[in-house]
């Protein structure tokens, strides 16, 4: 079983609207981020939060896509990440965030035919890590005994991270700002060749 944690709780904040169902392409940012994943994974854990129930009308008649509401986003990322892990199955998993659209489905299947249970795996552009990343079977267990004070980023780096050269820099781009999803929608334009 191939799955991924994506992560679509969040406020927003710092692009001063809600970023998920912003139009990208033929749909929506949120939408295209699970159409990347979805073309490798077999399933994807969706971490929801704020306006979460606008995502689970959407999304609740996709079987490939499990729904899975964080009450407490406002505490963070990682308690996302935990709320999400607690419906993994064993095995390996992805983890990405909900509003990085122009992750090239291949970029999965990398990392995938790389996988290890001894470290987690990162992809790497120019020098830069990036996401998604795929942490092995044992991750979920350190993320469910973990506190909402920890974080991701230290799990990783406990566990030990291997770099995984990738030849995209689609792997460092998410929208945080107005600036960023501007600057991404020009790039979405301008290469037909990307997953939209």
């Amino acid at each position: 079983m191939k799955q991924c944690l994506m992560l679509a709780a969040g406020l927003s904040s710092r692009m001063g609207q809600w970023k998920m169902l912003l139009p990208w392409g033929e749909g929506t940012v949120l939408d295209s981020a699970l159409r990347n994943a979805l073309g490798f994974c077999d399933r994807v854990i969706l971490v929801t939060g704020h306006r979460g129930e606008e995502l689970h009308q959407r999304y609740a008649d996709d079987t490939r896509i499990l729904l899975c509401h964080n009450a407490s986003y406002t505490r963070g990322m990682f308690s996302s990440v935990r709320c999400g892990a607690a419906e993994l199955m064993p095995g390996p998993f992805f983890m990405v965030p909900g509003d990085m659209p122009l992750i090239p489905t291949p970029v999965y299947a990398e990392l995938w035919q790389q996988r290890s249970d001894d470290c987690c795996l990162v992809p790497e552009y120019e020098g830069g890590f990036g996401h998604p990343v795929l942490l092995p079977a044992a991750m979920r267990d350190a993320v469910l005994a973990a506190s909402d004070d920890d974080n991701l980023k230290q799990l990783i780096q406990a566990k030990g991270r291997r770099p995984i050269a990738v030849p995209t820099a689609s792997i460092h781009w998410d929208l945080d700002t107005p600036a960023q999803y501007q600057a991404l929608s020009l790039q979405l334009n301008a290469s037909p060749d990307h997953t939209s």
